[in-house]
């Protein structure tokens, strides 16, 4: 097999491109490093730069690379920006697929990973969220992905698209520190910030129906995502026509926005300092944890890393960063 990586320059995307090529599998990276960096890509693995808004472009790296599935992680992806931009994210999330999935069919390349999220599913009233709750997405974001899966599938049906829509939580942590995430939009990264600034961190709201007040959310580590895609690969490798799976990629474990910021605390030895609790932003729901059981059946994957390596790497990404 040989793997055409979209975004294969970014953060997910460089650690998905290094466990591919550490599994033996040949990888070709195609990113119009808008967001991601050449630097990320590592040697002898070649890089197509361009938009996944361009199908000849598209068609010919897939033709002159001899792909025969992509790993489909370019999109846009901040939730807020997403409300603000709402054409944007549809043209690049939804077109940019679009335009992927025709080209992959003029070129008949029939295996797909695809990068969606469990933003999808909005804000369920559930302890754990499996891939049978209910989708309500609550920004164009998640609208974006959730109309990706539907797509997807209906490329699957029509043309036998072999494909397997992978549902992030919330992704932190790095293999190294220069692959580590250089956006401040997650929580890990914005206590970084805040920290680094002299300033409390923030905590929004602490007045949930949860142990400790404070939302929960499923963290799981961006070198178990990377092995989650190679796992969906090799799964789709001899997977009949027409496959089509969804499944969560978390740890299936809940930790709250207090536990999490008292480890940063303690990772970065500020135990001392005193978090500042503000009012709830608009839209947080209380719980959002995975059921991770179905990646494990189909994958025969599991999440390895816990939340003290995500944040210790990605506490060295920030400071290598910073020099």
């Amino acid at each position: 097999m040989s793997w055409l990586v979209t975004g294969g320059a970014g953060y997910i995307g460089a650690h998905v491109v290094r466990a591919l090529v550490e599994g033996g599998e040949r990888v070709v990276v195609y990113d119009d490093l808008s967001t991601g960096s050449a630097d990320r890509v590592p040697a002898g693995v070649p890089l197509v730069v361009g938009s996944v808004l361009d199908p000849a472009l598209l068609e010919r790296a897939i033709r002159d690379h001899a792909v025969t599935g992509v790993v489909h992680i370019a999109a846009k992806k901040q939730v807020g920006e997403s409300v603000e931009q709402p054409l944007r994210y549809y043209r690049e999330n939804v077109t940019g697929l679009q335009t992927l999935l025709e080209a992959m069919t003029a070129c008949g390349v029939d295996r797909l990973v695809f990068s969606s999220s469990a933003a999808v599913y909005g804000m369920p009233d559930v302890d754990l969220v499996t891939e049978d709750t209910p989708c309500a997405p609550m920004s164009p974001y998640g609208e974006s992905k959730l109309i990706g899966e539907w797509l997807i599938s209906a490329a699957a049906r029509a043309h036998g698209v072999r494909a397997a829509s992978l549902r992030y939580f919330n992704v932190a942590g790095a293999a190294a520190p220069e692959l580590a995430d250089s956006g401040v939009f997650n929580l890990i990264p914005m206590v970084f910030e805040r920290l680094e600034a002299g300033d409390a961190p923030r905590i929004f709201g602490a007045d949930y129906d949860t142990p400790d007040g404070t939302c929960v959310r499923d963290y799981i580590h961006v070198l178990d995502i990377a092995s989650a895609h190679l796992a969906a690969a090799r799964r789709l490798t001899d997977a009949p026509a027409g496959t089509a799976l969804t499944l969560n990629i978390g740890r299936g474990e809940g930790s709250s926005v207090r536990e999490m910021v008292d480890r940063i605390l303690k990772v970065t030895g500020q135990e001392d300092v005193a978090p500042q609790v503000t009012a709830r932003r608009p839209g947080d729901p209380a719980r959002v944890v995975a059921s991770a059981d179905r990646a494990r059946e189909e994958l025969g994957w599991s999440a390895r890393h816990g939340l003290d390596d995500m944040i210790e790497s990605a506490w060295q990404g920030w400071c290598h960063r910073r020099g």
